[in-house]
């Protein structure tokens, strides 16, 4: 992208899913300054894009209100007047049902650059992600993509003679759509298939014939749908991917395929193929954990479900650390106590020079890591990586000693207090920063829990379960979500409020960190 001047970039979005977005697509996304994006633009899209940048949501929603495409034209035109690098997000391709004419007619008449990047329309990934091709030699030799949108406008003496119809924005019309197409003589037997939510997690797939479609659908929500018509959609049953047996007798084929994938392991799945995760975590918190996943296979789901916060008042931490040379040990038992600690040290015009002859103490992995990017290394982390092992494996007498405990500011660790306290320590509690429940669900975990498409949702804290709770009470009230999901914790505490909130726990990491979680999410899979 130019920094100087300003762009728009009208970009495919795919289906769904990022696996989908182009490579151009996805860089572009990486470098915009402000995304104005549509209402199927599925969530996770949103965060391949950069923290600072301004996102507007356009999208146009069936009975609700929405942006106008005026005001979407001058959103688009001020800011490239502005000199901003602007990408304009659509399903699919912007050129199929994309309503690009406008928005180019308004940057072209007002000097603006543009440029348009093809996406995967939905018309076309719908039928291939579930196994229906839309050309055959013999059963399908055309085929033909329109919308019903507007289902009266439509020649349907015309429609009804090609072999397969690929249909947009026909779910609110079905009944109108086999109607027509029966009346103009269109058997009631023609195999049809729905796709909702294509190339997502929710993906579902509804097949039939036009004649009993309607029963078998009767109640549901068909929207966003594909819908193909056609005797193609009798192909998907042959079509589906099976399963290459090795083990049988080796023919000189078979033998060399043998011999191919011993050496390159070119068929083998990754051990997470096949599973839905969603990862609860901190709002702005990084996604190496959810990476990980990713790399075994999985298909990933971000909840935020904890926001992180200033405290109410710095007023007991600054005091703290007017002091510091007053305590003996520093204890830090997260990575936010490292960063608000620290942000709070550099606000007072310090650095990590009046630590001078305080010890400090870490629990875990990820809060060690945090501490050295401050360039100290702590002097003690418990063996087990939890904080309830802390005052057990102490390096030192603790009779006396004054320590200094940044923390949450709705506490959590009286345990741990009152642990040390037993020992004759003098434990000074300060609030650090405070942790709240966000405002609401991302669209994509919502929809995915709504449709029973996750087999398995991760807990780092107690707090992340805590707030799962409190977003997903509306839906869980409706019927139990959870039977049939796997709930993984990273350590007892997580394990603990699991147990308090959901009544059992169905992986618990054996080394308390992310990676001892991936992997016992790994050994579950293929265990089960």
């Amino acid at each position: 992208m130019s920094e100087n001047k300003g762009r728009v970039y009208l970009v495919g979005a795919g289906p769904g899913d990022v696996a989908y977005l182009t490579v151009q697509a996805y860089n572009l996304l990486g470098q915009a300054q402000v995304l104005v994006y549509d209402a199927l633009v599925d969530a996770q899209l949103l965060q391949c894009v950069p923290h600072n940048c301004l996102k507007l949501d356009v999208g146009k929603r069936g009975g609700k209100p929405s942006t106008t495409q005026a005001d979407i034209n001058k959103l688009l035109v001020n800011y490239c007047q502005q000199g901003k690098q602007i990408v304009r997000l659509k399903s699919g391709d912007p050129f199929i049902f994309g309503r690009c004419t406008s928005e180019i007619e308004a940057l072209k008449a007002s000097g603006c650059e543009f440029a348009v990047v093809p996406g995967i329309s939905s018309a076309f990934a719908a039928p291939l992600l579930a196994g229906i091709p839309l050309t055959d030699p013999v059963l399908s030799r055309c085929f033909a993509v329109f919308t019903a949108h507007e289902p009266d406008v439509l020649d349907w003496e015309a429609l009804s003679r090609l072999e397969t119809l690929v249909i947009l924005m026909g779910g609110q019309h079905l009944a109108e759509i086999i109607h027509q197409l029966m009346r103009q003589g269109r058997s009631p037997k023609t195999p049809i298939a729905i796709i909702r939510w294509a190339g997502t997690p929710s993906q579902e797939i509804w097949t039939a014939q036009l004649g009993d479609i309607l029963e078998q659908t009767a109640g549901l929500s068909l929207s966003p749908a594909v819908i193909v018509i056609g005797e193609v959609v009798g192909l998907r049953k042959y079509l589906q991917p099976e399963k290459i047996d090795l083990n049988d007798s080796p023919t000189p084929a078979n033998l060399h395929l043998q011999t191919v994938t011993s050496n390159l392991n070119l068929f083998s799945q990754p051990p997470l193929a096949g599973k839905t995760i969603l990862v609860t975590r901190s709002v702005g918190q990084s996604s190496q954990f959810s990476d990980r996943l990713a790399a075994s296979g999985a298909t990933i789901i971000e909840m935020p479900t904890l926001e992180i916060g200033p405290p109410s008042s710095w007023e007991a931490l600054d005091r703290a650390i007017a002091n510091l040379s007053d305590f003996h040990w520093l204890i830090l038992t997260s990575t936010n106590a490292v960063d608000y600690f620290f942000a709070r040290l550099t606000a007072q015009g310090k650095d990590s020079r009046a630590l001078a002859g305080v010890k400090i103490a870490v629990v875990g992995e990820k809060t060690a890591q945090s501490l050295k990017r401050h360039n100290l290394l702590p002097d003690f982390i418990p063996p087990s990586f939890v904080a309830d092992s802390l005052v057990e494996n102490f390096p030192e007498e603790l009779t006396n000693k004054k320590l200094l405990f940044p923390r949450v500011e709705s506490g959590g660790r009286e345990v741990l207090v009152k642990e040390f306290t037993a020992k004759r320590a003098e434990v000074i509690e300060v609030p650090a920063y405070q942790s709240r429940c966000p405002s609401s669900i991302p669209e994509s975990a919502e929809l995915a829990l709504r449709n029973s498409a996750v087999d398995i949702i991760t807990f780092a804290s107690s707090k992340t379960v805590q707030f799962f709770c409190q977003l997903t009470n509306s839906i869980l009230s409706e019927k139990s979500f959870l039977d049939a999901v796997c709930i993984a914790s990273i350590g007892p505490q997580t394990s603990k409020t699991c147990h308090d909130l959901f009544g059992r726990v169905d992986v618990e990491a054996e080394e308390y960190t992310l990676d001892g979680l991936t992997q016992a999410i790994i050994k579950w899979s293929n265990e089960g």
